[in-house]
């Protein structure tokens, strides 16, 4: 029986310990004949333990023999866009003090955050690929951090996921029909002053992952870091209707579709599909698989140094990301702007918003 990945929220089972048979059959189907499956819950152990206090929980093993569950905690929510404010404070930090930059660089944790992702990816794919087992991830609602490995795992296994169309077509069935709430999540920038709600940057910590896929294979994937920097803006301020309202639903009861472009759509057009694509991609059927060693993943300046011109199809180590080269440092020694960074001297930019009223075409 071949082997598939899949992705839910958590199971509902409350401190009454419910049980779902339809549920339980469902499970049992996908590994009969096989001897176990694994469920990656993207909590901690402890984490799934309380989540019983508010109706939430986890398989048991009762319900669910043959299958095993492997905690690995990734963070959400408000952690995580601590986490990415603290980066971007970093980088606008102009002392040009090498100590200090990189204090506040692992006080952030960001790259801790990217390691995670990757390795708990990495965990994902070795479960299917070398031992041969099919795999449900879940954590909470299953609209962040589950498809956050989903998506990785699928695009270092797959190869049609590495093209642009591949790339594009995965992330419009993991993210936008996923659920993901892009209305929620970036609703603010990493420099607004606004209390955070319910704000996160999990979206850009996938094209943070895809980025350190993407240096570390510059040969295997067919797009380049063009096309990471422009999702990565546009998920924040678009006049596309791709990454408006929380879910499909809303954006069917709003008429998105019908009012706004798409812009997948738009990316793949011949104009722009130049601009994105990689020169060096060559396919292979291989599974690329990410080093996760701190000394293999780099800080991504594409979108925090925008006047560091990203390249189509760099792969040389010593001029972006080099352990000795300050990416604050522009041309000619002169400092270079934080994104998102307020201006020296003035006030912080308003909170980016998202935009609610879709503009009829």
């Amino acid at each position: 029986m071949p082997q598939v990945i899949m992705r839910s929220s958590q199971p509902l089972t409350g401190a009454n310990r419910k049980r779902c048979q339809e549920d339980e059959l469902l499970l049992q189907a996908v590994i009969d004949g096989s001897d176990k499956g694994y469920i990656i819950d993207t909590r901690s152990s402890q984490q799934a333990q309380q989540a019983w206090m508010t109706g939430g929980g986890f398989e048991s093993k009762s319900g669910y023999p043959g299958w095993t569950r492997l905690h690995r905690q990734m963070e959400r929510g408000k952690a995580l866009q601590e986490s990415l404010i603290k980066l971007v404070e970093a980088c606008g930090d102009q002392t040009n003090n090498m100590d200090r930059w990189l204090s506040k660089l692992e006080n952030s944790k960001w790259l801790s955050h990217v390691q995670t992702a990757l390795s708990t990816a990495g965990l994902l794919v070795e479960c299917v690929e070398r031992d041969g087992h099919s795999v449900l991830v879940h954590g909470s609602e299953g609209t962040d951090c589950t498809l956050l490995i989903s998506t990785l795992a699928q695009l270092i296994m797959d190869p049609s996921c590495r093209t642009i169309e591949g790339f594009l077509t995965l992330l419009e069935r993991e993210w936008v029909q996923g659920g993901h709430p892009f209305q929620q999540r970036c609703a603010r920038s990493a420099y607004s002053y606004g209390r955070l709600q319910q704000e996160s940057p999990v979206f850009l910590l996938l094209l943070d992952c895809v980025w350190q896929l993407w240096h570390q294979f510059p040969q295997a994937l067919g797009f380049s870091e063009n096309l990471l920097v422009r999702l990565a803006n546009e998920a924040y301020a678009s006049n596309y209707g791709t990454f408006l309202c929380n879910s499909d639903q809303e954006r069917c009861a709003m008429g998105v579709k019908e009012k706004t472009h798409c812009l997948f759509q738009a990316l793949l057009k011949p104009g722009e599909r130049e601009l994105y694509s990689n020169l060096l991609y060559e396919s292979t059927e291989l599974a690329i698989w990410p080093s996760v060693h701190p000394q293999s993943l780099q800080l991504w300046e594409g979108t925090l140094f925008p006047e560091v011109e990203p390249t189509r199809t760099s792969s040389r180590r010593g001029t972006r990301g080099d352990e000795n080269h300050d990416p604050r440092v522009g041309k000619g020694g002169a400092p270079v702007k934080c994104l998102l960074a307020p201006p020296t001297g003035g006030l912080a930019p308003e909170p980016l918003q998202r935009l609610h009223i879709l503009v009829e075409y």
